[in-house]
């Protein structure tokens, strides 16, 4: 048997099997070692005396020693303590409810999720099977079309592999030698923006055909608002933001509120002031984050080298130069005609004619030497200007059912 049948054989033999339903591990591993014995078998050597045992030891010895592949199992146990730890259902139920008013929402918020799952533990399998366990019921008695609840499932759960961090882009790097963070800088924009898409052919095809994620009934809709938010709401003001600020300066009322047997304490006052400020902080700290590293990193980086230049240039000029005397030389006799001659010839201004063009030596500046990019500062400030708009058209509009809402998204995505 020739090697390209031995390959297609081998190749024909790892499909069936794990149809079968044996372990993509042990067959890929038992398979690479019975087919690599039959390519380096000699007949005149002992059976055991074959390079296939060899490699073996090699290839696992090296992948117990590569130090990148260490964060796999750690991701593997992220996501296993997330799953035992019940945080997917509550997130699903807290992103279900807060896009209640978009259409096909279930369908939009197993995409979110996948999303988020996907960034947690960074695994495709994992993502599609918890998912189906979780949202695929709930979106089949729903109504919603079989096509959309599978699809959006088989999607979402493929986005583990290319948002970071992604185990895959791991194992690549190991094998192609490559930077693990520059792959994930080059996979980040294409994953959320390929997630993004997904969510417009989601509420684009929901739109166009309502009948395959019809909308939900009132009681799945309605958010379970706790009766001390609602008596605190009412002795307040109906904004909860406004709410939680006046009970914080004058807290007579908001503690002599009893729902329900809760008393409300001036530390419940404060968390949930805590949970309010969530998106505010959001905001901030990207916005942040956007100007740190793209003004003061790189005008850091550009001191830092300037420092180093000027010490070494400072190093260099400390040097004797070539034509200096030394000890070994003798004391010219003061007023003697060769000392007069050379200071006449000194005195005379000498013309340097420079050439080549000295700035060709310095090379190209760097991207932190050229400052920030032309129109930074015009599409920070528009950035700047819509985050805050939004933010506080949100706070404007924060009421008990809105406050709710943020209050389980905090206490489910907050872990992540």
């Amino acid at each position: 048997m020739t090697e390209p049948m031995l390959g297609l054989l081998m190749l024909g033999l790892i499909v069936v099997v794990i149809i079968m339903g044996f372990p993509t591990a042990f067959t890929l591993m038992g398979l690479g070692v019975f087919f690599g014995y039959i390519a380096f078998y000699n007949p005149a050597s002992a059976f055991t005396d074959n390079r296939v045992f060899d490699l073996m030891v090699e290839r696992a010895y090296s992948a117990m020693t590569n130090d990148t592949l260490i964060s796999v199992p750690l991701f593997v146990l992220m996501g296993y303590v997330m799953e035992r730890g019940a945080l997917v259902d509550k997130m699903f139920y807290s992103v279900q409810l807060a896009f209640r008013r978009v259409p096909a929402s279930l369908a939009v918020a197993t995409l979110v999720i996948c999303t988020f799952w996907g960034i947690a533990s960074g695994l495709v399998g994992a993502v599609v099977v918890l998912m189906g366990v979780i949202a695929l019921n709930p979106m089949l008695r729903a109504g919603y079309d079989v096509k959309l609840a599978s699809g959006v499932i088989t999607a979402g759960g493929t986005l583990g592999i290319l948002i970071p961090p992604s185990v895959m882009i791991i194992v690549y790097a190991a094998v192609a030698g490559q930077s693990v963070v520059k792959l994930y800088a080059a996979a980040m924009f294409p994953g959320f923006f390929l997630a993004f898409l997904y969510l417009v052919y989601i509420i684009g095809w929901a739109l166009i055909s309502p009948k395959v994620a019809p909308a939900l009934s009132k009681e799945q809709t309605r958010v379970p608002v706790p009766a001390w938010v609602s008596k605190l709401q009412r002795a307040y003001s109906p904004n909860m933001l406004i709410t939680l600020v006046r009970a914080l300066i004058s807290p007579r009322k908001a503690l002599a509120i009893n729902a329900e047997g809760v008393r409300i304490s001036y530390g419940r006052l404060l968390a949930n002031f805590a949970s309010a400020l969530v998106p505010l902080a959001l905001a901030a700290v990207t916005l942040w984050g956007v100007w740190w590293y793209v003004i003061i990193h790189q005008q850091a980086a550009v001191e830092d080298v300037s420092a180093q230049t000027t010490v070494q240039d400072t190093n260099a000029g400390q040097k004797p130069s070539a034509g200096a005397p030394t000890a070994d030389e003798g004391l010219e006799e003061l007023g003697s005609s060769s000392s007069q001659s050379a200071v006449g010839q000194s005195s005379e201004p000498e013309e340097l004619e420079q050439i080549g063009s000295p700035e060709l030596l310095q090379g190209p500046k760097s991207a932190a030497e050229l400052g920030p990019p032309e129109g930074f500062y015009l599409w920070f400030s528009i950035c700047a200007a819509a985050a805050l708009f939004f933010t506080g058209y949100y706070y404007w509009r924060l009421g008990a059912d809105q406050f709710e809402v943020l209050k389980m998204l905090v206490s489910s995505v907050m872990p992540l």
